[in-house]
């Protein structure tokens, strides 16, 4: 039986419930087709990976955020102090920011809520810790179609348990038809192509081979072999140059051979150009990253305006990751807090807005109004009308009476 085989039997394939996370029904159990793992060592260990998971990952929340509540809530006050403490307590935002690494890089992050029945604690799992995804069916008018996720199988280096959704915190992008995982931008490196017979070996896979020899190369060629032809040598010199030659330094040798005097380098054929092969594998592998980093340092001929350009592109990716993320931390985590703290979440609204927090910016209007209303006082106005360019004169001064006495 094929790999192939055993992976579509191993997703498909109904088993009874185990455990008592799960549910009184028929499973469907789901593995990533590609171990999560195998990314998270992509992401480490390539450069041109790490620099584009990390921008990319910065752009989507590296700029913070801030909390806001419906301010036509009667607790509003309270439940914005329940949110910020939360907030505060599990350091979310550095928690985010690891979190959209992996989210961005694998597709999935996992949280694990130490409390659920009064989350208080998020704790993060390695990205591996999900050995499998159990999802049951839509079992109306007869369809068999995964559904619903009612549990997660960790691995049995981390316990083997089989925990109930509503104990984690399930982060996914991308997700393929049925599955119940996400897709990340590094899985499409690690991908072999298998069409009509023929098959592709993954770009990662290809783009690693060319980084091992080209070390090679450079030794073999930065210092060449050099062939001497001997005219009339005899068998015992032969043989020396013969043991010699077995014997080279990887900075290249002198190489001899019994034949008409004559001394040549050993180059490289110039007809075997591979740049175009080469230049063709990278920039596949540099838009499996989906960023434009890469470019912006290696390519002398990638100006302002493209970068720009480039830029502006990536935010049309960022935008909805930065759309997920907002949703799932606003109904997996400010609902469920407030809801355990006794609030009505519906009511309340608590969102999460990204970037910090920015006053509103001061209007002409407003300013009249203040001053109408006589909550400045008039040298505060003349101040701040000053600032948008208001023309304004010094008031002249009152003479002083001079008195004096007879």
């Amino acid at each position: 039986m094929n790999t192939t085989f055993q992976r579509l039997v191993e997703a498909f394939s109904i088993k009874a419930k185990s455990g008592v996370a799960l549910p009184q029904a028929a499973l469907v159990y789901e593995t990533p087709s590609i171990p999560l793992a195998d990314i998270v060592k992509l992401y480490e260990r390539d450069p041109s990976c790490k620099a584009s998971v990390d921008l990319l990952a910065a752009s989507a929340v590296g700029s913070g955020f801030y909390t806001t509540i419906n301010d036509d809530y009667e607790r509003a006050t309270q439940a914005k102090q329940v949110v910020d403490s939360f907030s505060e307590n599990v350091n979310l935002d550095a928690l985010l920011c690891d979190m959209a690494k992996m989210l961005i890089a694998c597709g999935n992050d996992f949280w694990l809520k130490l409390t659920p029945e009064n989350t208080k604690a998020l704790h993060r799992l390695p990205v591996d810790a999900v050995e499998r995804i159990q999802q049951s069916y839509l079992e109306e008018k007869n369809l068999k179609i995964p559904y619903k996720i009612e549990s997660y199988k960790l691995r049995q280096i981390y316990g083997g348990q089989s925990l109930a959704a509503q104990a984690i915190v399930h982060w996914r992008i991308n997700c393929l038809d049925y599955s119940g995982y996400g897709t990340g931008v590094l899985q499409v490196l690690l991908h072999s192509l298998a069409f009509q017979g023929d098959k592709r070996p993954a770009y990662a896979s290809m783009k690693a081979k060319i980084e091992r020899i080209m070390p090679r190369i450079f030794e073999k060629y930065a210092g060449p072999d050099v062939l001497a032809l001997l005219e009339r040598a005899d068998d015992e010199t032969i043989a020396k140059f013969q043991q010699a030659i077995k014997n080279r330094s990887e900075e290249g040798a002198w190489l001899f051979y019994n034949g008409k005097g004559d001394i040549r380098p050993v180059t490289i054929d110039p007809r075997a150009r591979f740049e175009y092969y080469v230049d063709h594998l990278i920039n596949q592998f540099y838009l499996g990253c989906e960023t434009p980093l890469p470019r912006l340092f290696s390519t002398p001929g990638f100006t302002e305006a493209s970068a720009n350009a480039a830029l502006e592109l990536q935010n049309m990716l960022i935008q909805p990751i930065q759309r997920y993320i907002k949703r799932q931390v606003e109904r997996e985590l400010f609902d469920v807090v407030l809801l355990q703290a006794g609030f009505n979440p519906a009511q309340a609204q608590a969102r999460l807005h990204w970037s910090p927090y920015k006053a509103k910016e001061l209007s002409t209007a407003d300013l009249l109004k203040a001053a109408e209303q006589k909550l400045i006082r008039p040298e505060e106005f003349r101040k701040n009308a000053s600032k948008f360019g208001w023309q304004l004169w010094e008031e002249p001064q009152q003479t002083a009476k001079v008195t004096s006495d007879d």
